[in-house]
């Protein structure tokens, strides 16, 4: 404790409550991804299937889960390897059939995840949702603000089919179930109408949404994007649409920004405190981009750190943090855990920020000793914090975690196909 308790009075120093914000830190619920452990494949078509919607998923290490038993087994290696306090997140597409059943998407119920409710129930995790709008034969490319009736029809009833599902998981699990609106909807090149979808998309968001629920268990999000492979050209969900749509529909869903959905030189950090002006909640999903939405593996870099401070500043209940990258180059097990401790580090580095001070300097107008409160703090001793929270959360510290993800990748990775 040597080491703590001295990284702990430098802190109180500035009168920093190291307690307090491990505390804090362990009960701040962040969504892990079923997606990353088998590249968004999913269980309910052929796991060969091209990706469609904008995503792709690029590597091909060893060891992607094939079932929803490797996954499950996959996510409980996770789950000893991270600190604080997970839930999963599912899209339908992981709906788990047996006994030769299967539906489509529109026809999906709840049954089809009493398999996930009983590990979420069994680890103690809520769990969140999203429909899946991508990868499917009605496709065509598009889904909700497609032109064709009957396409527009099924892909409403499969969010509809979510919503319910979304309520089921709220009740089973008594968590809240943030319910992401996300399509890969656009063109290639130029289009030559872009209002009419955009009508389309509105339209169908807003039957979707008549489906019954109780906005304060289940939170629909719409969620935008700026472009994608294959719609390089025109995005229906554009930033503008889907803020747009959830300010003028505040009573029955929030916003969901993902930080690789924006132009490169834009910064989710900077649009957090902007939207907690004008909502009382949002979602995010954490990620990192590179020129584009790659969906890399999170790093504790500036943005995440700064993403984090803006959450901490404006009120950590008021932010649903969830994760989203898909990383088929490296161990996927890695991935997971990389991305999911960094967030944490994140979070505890902005409470571990003298909040009300910066804030005074700043409206005191004294820039310099502002400036220099900031750069001093990169330098504090954080990470004795970080092996304590760790140790308190009995989960491995740095420098101790990969050697079980080695083992794990020769015993069991190795031998998949």
């Amino acid at each position: 404790m040597t080491n703590y308790n001295d990284a702990k009075q430098r802190y109180e120093e500035l009168g920093i409550d190291c307690e307090k914000a491990i505390e804090i830190l362990k009960n701040i619920s962040v969504s892990l991804h079923c997606w990353q452990g088998d590249d968004v494949r999913g269980f309910d078509s052929d796991p060969n299937k091209p990706l469609t919607g904008g995503i792709q998923t690029t590597g091909n290490y060893k060891g992607r889960a094939r079932d929803y038993k490797e996954l499950m087994a996959d996510l409980d290696e996770v789950l000893k390897l991270i600190p604080g306090k997970p839930k999963m997140n599912l899209h339908a597409s992981y709906a788990i059939f047996e006994d030769g059943e299967w539906v489509d998407r529109d026809k999906l119920e709840p049954k089809h995840f009493e398999k996930w409710v009983e590990f979420c129930k069994e680890r103690g995790l809520g769990c969140d949702f999203n429909p899946t709008f991508f990868s499917h034969e009605k496709c065509d490319p598009l889904t909700l603000s497609s032109a064709n009736e009957e396409t527009r029809k099924f892909w409403i009833e499969h969010g509809k089919a979510c919503i319910r599902i979304s309520n089921y998981l709220a009740k089973e699990l008594n968590d809240k179930c943030v319910m992401n609106i996300w399509t890969g909807d656009g063109f290639k090149d130029i289009p030559g109408d872009r209002l009419g979808p955009r009508k389309r998309y509105q339209e169908s968001i807003d039957e979707i949404l008549k489906e019954p629920y109780d906005f304060n268990k289940v939170k629909p999000c719409v969620e935008s994007k700026v472009f994608g492979i294959g719609v390089e050209s025109y995005t229906v969900g554009s930033s503008e649409f889907a803020l747009s749509y959830a300010a003028f529909n505040k009573d029955k869903c929030i916003p969901l920004m993902d930080n690789g959905h924006y132009h490169p030189t834009e910064v989710v950090s900077d649009k957090i405190p902007s939207l907690l002006t004008f909502f009382d909640e949002i979602a995010l999903h954490v990620t990192r981009p590179i020129r584009w939405d790659s969906d890399h593996v999170v790093l504790f870099d500036d943005e995440t750190k700064e993403i984090a401070r803006e959450i901490v500043r404006c009120g950590i209940d008021r932010v649903n943090i969830a994760l989203d990258y898909f990383d088929a180059s490296i161990n996927r097990i890695s991935a997971w855990v990389t991305g999911y401790r960094n967030v944490q580090k994140a979070l505890l580095f902005a409470l571990l920020q003298p909040t009300a001070e910066l804030k005074k300097l700043q409206d005191e107008q004294n820039f310099s000793k502002l400036m220099v409160v900031q750069e001093e703090l990169k330098t504090m001793p954080f990470n004795e914090i970080w092996d304590e929270y760790c140790k308190r959360c009995n989960k491995p510290k740095d420098g101790v975690w990969y050697k079980e993800v080695e083992r794990y990748e020769r015993e069991v990775l190795s031998k998949r196909g």
